[in-house]
């Protein structure tokens, strides 16, 4: 039997099920997730490595217009995305009526890759109207397969899955046969904080923050973790400090719980809060956290 092996690309805008889509496949959280759009704002991807495949999974950021350099950068991430892919998953939210950019979509029909859109939290709407939904988008990706899904509660991922394995091209494993990421240890558990600060903070608070891991120390059974999470400006570092620690206390301990389910061992964690003026706005300072 012939190895198949590429990428297989997820886009769509923010809160459409990107993150719970990929995180399904892996059956491993890679990819946070809140109800707050913008919550992914890397390239995220997890390889899925069976004996006659390889799937290399890449979550997006969300489409959104951009305010800041950060939302640019969060945008190549998706071009690029498209560009290579293999496969092309194109997720929809079906209680959404966003349309999705003119050009946007020249350049997704324009691609000879196969392309499937998934029509995505079809529990959230009566099947009449998800029918009509079905026919609005496959009017705007003509050349695109259909499939109804509900990535929350598993219906039609399995479906989707067989599909994508027939369409895979074949080639060799683009990564090793063992790997399940190309991301290291430290990018996870700073999405992990990142992940209970969109959780604990509302408006603004929570998008002015990057969290960056100083330290990661593994003891054998402990692991001592020391992370810094960067705000643009004072008041922002006052509130998540919260009065007397208890914000930033709360963070930590969430946080802490996730990490020692994700590692498999104790954590011990320490969290400080630094200010770094307008780094959302600075391609130097973008690079320097990650962005690049």
């Amino acid at each position: 039997m012939s190895y198949k092996s590429g990428f297989v690309n997820i886009i769509g805008y923010p809160n459409v099920g990107k993150s719970t889509l990929m995180n399904k496949f892996m059956g491993e959280k890679f990819s946070i997730i809140t109800p707050k759009a913008q919550t992914t704002r890397h390239r995220i991807i997890g390889i899925l490595n069976e004996p006659d495949y390889q799937i290399v999974f890449s979550d997006t950021p969300g489409i959104v217009k951009p305010s800041y350099k950060l939302h640019q950068q969060m945008l190549s991430y998706v071009d690029s995305s498209i560009q290579d892919a293999d496969i092309l998953l194109i997720v929809i939210d079906v209680s959404n009526d966003k349309e999705f950019d003119p050009n946007l979509v020249k350049k997704i029909n324009h691609l000879e890759v196969p392309k499937m859109l998934l029509i995505n939290k079809i529990d959230l709407l009566p099947q009449d109207q998800v029918e009509e939904k079905i026919s609005k988008w496959k009017a705007l990706f003509p050349n695109a397969e259909g499939l109804v899904i509900s990535a929350l509660h598993k219906f039609n991922t399995d479906v989707l899955l067989d599909r994508i394995k027939e369409l895979l091209p074949e080639n060799p494993p683009f990564y090793g046969t063992d790997d399940y990421t190309d991301r290291p240890m430290r990018f996870f558990i700073s999405e992990i904080i990142r992940e209970k600060i969109l959780y604990h903070y509302a408006k603004e608070v929570p998008y002015s923050c990057e969290v960056i891991v100083d330290e990661y120390k593994d003891e054998g059974d402990l692991v001592r973790i020391r992370a810094s999470i960067v705000v643009e400006r004072d008041s922002q570092k006052g509130i998540l400090i919260g009065h007397k620690g208890k914000k930033l206390k709360a963070v930590g301990i969430d946080s802490r719980k996730d990490m020692e389910k994700f590692i498999g061992k104790q954590v011990f964690l320490e969290t400080f809060v630094k200010v770094d003026p307008d780094w959302r706005n600075s391609d130097q300072k973008l690079k320097k956290y990650g962005y690049q």
